[in-house]
């Protein structure tokens, strides 16, 4: 007999027991209710470039997506990550009574779905639709703030009439249910050669997206505003004609 510890539950597929890592985010993320808070305000004060540069300071990795589409541009995505992974449909070995977006979604969202982001990485099907306006009902009813995909997502009118914020690939029209579907959630996923934990904080907004380690949220945020800040105040200084140098790193 496996022993099953804390961190993880099982899932029944068939006659397998598969475990997946619990995703551990507690009240918002598990930062606590005022941080939360404070948070959300930061998010909606700074930019994607902000932030990136931000957590540029931090790490080193890629932790940016570009040149995506949205229903509703303008509309900010940011809350921490629950994870859902796609597969090449196949109805032998992925049976769609079990794997199917409604079970999965589930699973996703066990600890709770108020103020997440749903992640959804196709794994190589960028062209290929992967929700639209129906199955995204439920992240309403489960209170998901939004959705972020590198993959296409169907019923762009429909979603822009929703409060949800969606970023993908671009709007698609063919049902993808016969090239991909849901396969395992709340595992760590790679989204354009980003790499995003459960719990992982995304950022998004225009036309681009961030990735935030959970544990570092507020201080890139903090960093974010801090700088903009200090460069709003350098701008001010140039356009008067009093420029410094030695400023390399600014925008």
């Amino acid at each position: 007999m496996l022993a099953v510890d804390a961190p993880f539950h099982e899932v029944r597929r068939g006659a397998k027991t598969l475990l997946f890592q619990k995703s551990a985010l507690g009240d918002r993320g598990g930062l606590g209710m005022e941080t939360g808070d404070r948070l959300r305000d930061l998010a909606q004060r700074v930019g994607t470039a902000d932030v990136v540069d931000a957590l540029g300071r931090v790490h080193r990795h890629r932790s940016h997506l570009v040149d995506l589409a949205s229903p509703a541009p303008d509309r900010l995505l940011f809350g921490p990550a629950v994870t859902i992974s796609f597969f090449p449909a196949c109805e032998a070995a992925l049976p769609s009574e079990t794997f199917n977006f409604p079970a999965l979604f589930s699973e996703a969202v066990r600890e709770g779905g108020e103020g997440r982001v749903l992640v959804m990485a196709s794994n190589g099907y960028p062209d290929t639709s992967m929700a639209g306006g129906t199955k995204l009902s439920l992240l309403r009813h489960a209170g998901v703030s939004g959705l972020l995909a590198d993959g296409r997502i169907r019923d762009f009118d429909e979603l822009a009439d929703t409060e949800l914020a969606v970023y993908c690939r671009g709007e698609a029209v063919a049902w993808g249910g016969a090239t991909v579907t849901p396969f395992e959630a709340n595992r760590p996923v790679v989204l354009g050669g980003v790499a995003v934990m459960p719990g992982d904080y995304v950022f998004a907004k225009g036309s681009n997206a961030v990735v935030i380690p959970r544990d570092q949220v507020l201080d890139v945020l903090e960093d974010a505003e801090r700088t903009m800040g200090e460069e709003a105040d350098l701008a001010t200084r140039w356009t008067a004609g009093t420029p410094e140098s030695g400023r390399a790193d600014v925008r």
